[in-house]
């Protein structure tokens, strides 16, 4: 229905207004089980064209972190000055990644 899609119109830009989501991807997520721990790794090899096995090892580092695995994946950074990085730019994975590539 009309109402509906007015309403993930809605979300979709608060998500991305708050820095929830990168590439079309939400990688805002909180990996509480299988399920969700799956979706973790489905979405980092996504957003960085990664194996599987380099997903769950980075993940693992992260404790499920999402944004900070596709960050350490994309920058070559170690977790804590991922961590740092990402802080800086706000939580901002998008802002994040292009503020390295610009350094």
């Amino acid at each position: 229905t009309a109402q509906k899609l007015v309403l993930n119109m809605l979300t979709t830009a608060s998500m991305i207004r708050l820095g929830k989501s990168y590439q079309n991807l939400m990688v805002d997520v909180k990996a509480t089980n299988n399920k969700l721990v799956a979706r973790a790794a489905r979405i980092v090899m996504q957003a960085t064209e990664c194996t599987k096995e380099e997903a769950t090892e980075v993940l693992k580092q992260t404790n499920y972190e999402v944004k900070l695995a596709i960050l350490m994946i994309l920058t070559d950074l170690d977790i804590e000055s991922a961590r740092q990085h990402l802080h800086h730019q706000d939580g901002f994975l998008r802002k994040a990644v292009e503020s390295h590539k610009a350094n």
